[in-house]
């Protein structure tokens, strides 16, 4: 390579680091400050200094106002969040990787309908025994529904080949668990629906700081053991021959996109019930925003794109319509269908995504 060759290498490398720090820099920045102005504004709207000291000293008493809101209901929430929605994300980019294709999402493909499903039929064989549902219950309920919907795609994905019509076999399956889901709810007391009616409309709030420790045992753990698979998953993004000359086992890959992708839905389903458009629309802005779908650095980018993405809506969602709440599906697909529909128009002309 002459000189001159390496010398534009070099630019244009420099540039590409760069670029991704700004990323992270600005996604970074964006995500701590939502969570101060989640903590700080609402129908009770609270001063800089006494949010920061709550946050970051947790300065306050019991009987305080300012404590017992921001630190016990509005800092869990927002939390709860930002996690989430950067393991529906994630969720979203290791279908689309699975897929090969960009519109491959929990919510379009009905990942999220089979584990809503789940998570309804566990709520009303407990409920109707007077048996309380515990956090793991509910993940493992909606970790199986996610499977059994990942399953049924699957098996339809072995005579159909065209992506359009799997994406459209997703979407099916997914009226039809919703479907099931609303014949279960016919059997239900009324107590039993108030409570699986609040669960289904999609929200974060009255999460607890023990929900939030559940949540993010499972979520942190999984998403670092997606990022150990970042060189893998860049192999596979190549194509499985590439994949296979490099000594991957696309096999044993294939199932464990499945699983870690079911895992962070079932997750989200499991806490704050179904959401939106999060699993399609971040990872495109993200890659988008980053120049490259490398995983080694698109898989932390688009948690924490999905985090700054969810924890925005969850602010709309109290504020737009104060002092009542929107659900977040409503806020995330709100923002979120605009970009899914943009990706469609560009892969229309022929574009890549």
């Amino acid at each position: 390579m002459t000189e001159e060759g390496t010398h534009k290498t070099t630019e244009r490398n420099g540039g590409e680091e760069l670029r991704v720090g700004l990323v992270f820099a600005v996604l970074i920045f964006l995500l701590l400050f939502l969570i101060f102005l989640n903590a700080r504004v609402g129908n009770v709207r609270f001063s800089t200094e006494q949010t920061i000291a709550v946050l970051l000293h947790r300065i306050g008493e019991t009987g305080d106002s300012a404590y017992n809101i921001i630190w016990r209901i509005r800092a869990p929430r927002v939390l709860m969040a930002a996690l989430l929605g950067g393991a529906l994300a994630l969720s979203g980019f290791l279908l689309q990787t699975f897929f090969d294709n960009p519109i491959a999402g929990p919510f379009v493909l009905g990942i999220s309908s089979g584990a809503k499903m789940a998570v309804v039929l566990v709520m009303l064989l407990c409920l109707g025994r007077g048996i309380p549902v515990p956090s793991t219950g509910m993940i493992l309920a909606a970790f199986l529904g996610a499977l059994f919907s990942m399953g049924i795609l699957l098996l339809i994905a072995q005579r159909v080949r065209r992506m359009s019509a799997l994406l459209v076999a997703g979407i099916m399956i997914g009226y039809i668990c919703s479907a099931i889901t609303d014949f279960l709810v016919n059997f239900a007391d009324d107590s039993e629906i108030v409570s699986i009616h609040s669960w289904s409309r999609g929200s974060f709030s009255g999460t607890s700081w023990e929900q939030v420790t559940a949540a993010s045992v499972l979520t942190v753990l999984t998403v670092l053991f997606v990022f150990l698979l970042s060189k893998p998953i860049g192999a596979l993004q190549l194509g499985e021959s590439y994949a296979r000359s490099v000594g991957v086992n696309v096999l044993r890959m294939r199932m464990l996109l499945i699983l870690l992708s079911s895992l962070l839905s079932a997750c989200v389903t499991a806490f704050a019930g179904p959401v939106s458009f999060v699993g399609i629309a971040v990872p495109f802005l993200v890659k988008a925003a980053l120049g490259t779908a490398r995983p080694i650095l698109a898989v932390p980018a688009v948690f924490l794109g999905g985090a700054v993405f969810c924890a925005a809506c969850d602010l709309v969602a109290r504020l737009a319509c104060a002092p009542m709440e929107l659900d977040i599906s409503t806020v995330t697909s709100l923002f979120g269908a605009p970009v899914v529909i943009f990706m469609l128009i560009f892969r229309r002309r022929g574009d890549q995504i």
